[in-house]
């Protein structure tokens, strides 16, 4: 009895953190009442809801096994829950709004996103994106990470008179890249801090910079070498054009509700946004 309480407990807990899954396909209906609760219908839909709302270390049980545990469970929430269903709190009638809006919303998200990829929206997107991009310059550098512009100026004068910029990074680099010499690898524009990038894209390769300050320190930098990054193939980025096209759908489809709904938002002149905070008001 102790084992199977501890099972209950533990599949309790998973049920009530997990959102609700799709349901899915069974030889039975999803409307076959499994049990009543005081008259409450409990079905089999609701019970492969549930389970696929659990964790996966619950759903590799064997099946009467998970099969028992998730309709007890279900009858004990059935039971707590009728105890309150003439007086719901605040809170949790709320709660069950934004349950079923998120819930509907995701039906029609995913509905949308279906129908919308498609080869020819894939090269569409790839066409927009990359057909007239240029090859992206990308940097390979080194560094040396230190507190003072002091004791980078010292650095960077030992580096141009030709000591090895490795082991000066070893040595003397406060960054995680110091054990490694100081090597940042190859990255493209956008990757590194405004001031740190500024002082890259003015040096040669092999050149030694003077000082950088960010936020982080001050900088001595080698460029190691440059290189232009090909633009990729449609098979390079297609994960990326299928989450773009799919964007652009679910975003066209909301444009074209809000271009035909009557939307008015005048109430949040009348709420302090801080009140966002306020649970107390749930409890109203």
């Amino acid at each position: 009895m102790t084992g199977h309480r501890t099972f209950m407990s533990a599949v309790a807990i998973a049920i009530c953190a997990a959102l609700p899954a799709s349901a899915q396909d069974s030889e039975t209906a999803a409307d076959t009442v499994v049990a009543t609760v005081n008259g409450t219908e409990i079905t089999l839909g609701q019970m492969i809801i549930a389970r696929g709302g659990l964790p996966d270390q619950y759903k590799s049980m064997p099946d009467d096994v998970l099969f028992e545990g998730i309709l007890d469970q279900l009858v004990q929430q059935t039971l707590l829950a009728q105890t309150i269903e003439d007086d719901m709190p605040m809170r949790v009638e709320m709660a069950l709004e934004n349950e079923k809006r998120t819930l509907l919303a995701s039906e029609v998200v995913n509905s949308i996103v279906g129908g919308a990829v498609t080869e020819d929206a894939i090269q569409a997107a790839y066409e927009e994106t990359y057909a007239n991009a240029d090859p992206e310059q990308e940097w390979n550098a080194s560094h040396i990470l230190v507190e003072t512009e002091e004791d980078a100026a010292a650095l960077v004068k030992r580096a141009r008179e030709g000591e090895e910029f490795a082991k000066l990074a070893r040595e003397h680099s406060t960054g995680p890249s110091g054990p490694g010499g100081g090597e940042l690898g190859w990255f493209g524009a956008g990757s590194m801090v405004p001031d740190f990038e500024k002082a890259i894209t003015s040096l040669e390769p092999e050149e030694i910079s003077d000082p950088v300050k960010t936020q982080f320190g001050w900088h001595v930098i080698r460029l190691n070498e440059t290189r232009l990054k090909d633009v990729p193939s449609i098979e390079d980025v297609r994960k990326e054009l299928q989450q773009q096209v799919q964007r652009d759908a679910v975003d066209a489809r909301v444009s074209e509700l809000r271009e035909g709904a009557e939307i008015d938002t005048s109430g949040q002149d009348l709420v302090d946004p801080a009140q966002l905070k306020n649970i107390d008001l749930l409890e109203q």
